[in-house]
């Protein structure tokens, strides 16, 4: 069982960056696949970027540019950077992970694919 603490969301104007965290408890996270997902209200959980164990990335075309992630597994922690926050990015920030290992990488693009979800942290860019 791997519990995921998220944290780093808060208010921000349009422009300005902030930078999340996820800590995952165990001895393993290097061996774990992380995503970021936010959901807005009303809408659906949406995929934002992925990292795997091997650290190549992925990210939605509607943040490529502006959000970097990475990872340090002697914290057991991922981060995502987020700069040139825009009013569209207001959302529940969740970090999630999985030990799946596919060879498609689009499969990391689905919420099923994880197994493990953090509990989220607000992200609110005002205009």
């Amino acid at each position: 069982q791997v519990q995921l603490v998220e944290s780093g969301g808060g208010l921000v104007q349009d422009g300005g960056s902030l930078r999340l965290s996820c800590v995952a408890s165990g001895r393993t996270f290097s061996r774990y696949h992380m995503g970021w997902f936010r959901q807005a209200p009303g809408k659906e959980r949406e995929f934002v970027v992925h990292i795997r164990s091997s650290g190549s990335t992925y990210y939605a075309d509607s943040v490529k540019g502006r959000f970097t992630i990475s990872r340090d597994n002697a914290k057991n922690t991922v981060y995502l950077q987020m700069n040139n926050l825009k009013p569209e990015d207001t959302a529940v920030y969740y970090c999630a992970a999985t030990t799946r290992t596919y060879a498609i990488g689009s499969y990391y693009y689905t919420r099923s694919t994880y197994e493990y979800w953090g509990q989220g942290t607000q992200v609110t860019v005002s205009s």
